[in-house]
């Protein structure tokens, strides 16, 4: 079993910046493929940011590319979504998740994790 908890969500303006943060606790978090997910009001769950738990790999939903990094660290057992040039299109429910890939695997299909955090909520206002 893996334990997800996620951080830092909150209310920014547009153009700002915010950091999420994902902690794991229970089985070896190195062993596993993490990714970030969101979901709005009224819509279905979608891909943002995935890295592969050697953290040598990291993948991308277009919406985000060049403004959003994703990143590990494995020794703090910990997932981070760096954030940036929001946009109020950002507003969502975030949620981080983690899959046991194998080393430089990237999971972006959400029924593939195992595990999953509660949430965290990013709103962006105009």
């Amino acid at each position: 079993q893996v334990q997800l908890v996620e951080s830092g969500g909150g209310l920014v303006q547009a153009g700002g910046s915010l950091s999420l943060s994902c902690a794991a606790s229970g089985r070896t978090f190195g062993s596993y493929a993490m990714g970030w997910f969101r979901q709005a009001p009224g819509k279905e769950r979608e891909f943002v940011a995935a890295i592969s738990w050697s953290g040598r790999n990291t993948y991308y939903a277009d919406s985000v590319k060049g403004r959003f990094t994703i990143s590990r660290d494995n020794a703090k057992t910990t997932v981070y979504l760096q954030m940036n040039s929001l946009k109020p299109e950002d507003t969502a429910v975030y949620y981080c998740a983690a899959d046991p890939a194998p080393f430089n695997t990237i999971v972006v299909v959400s029924h593939q994790y195992d595990y999953w955090g509660q949430g965290t909520q990013v709103t962006v206002s105009s």
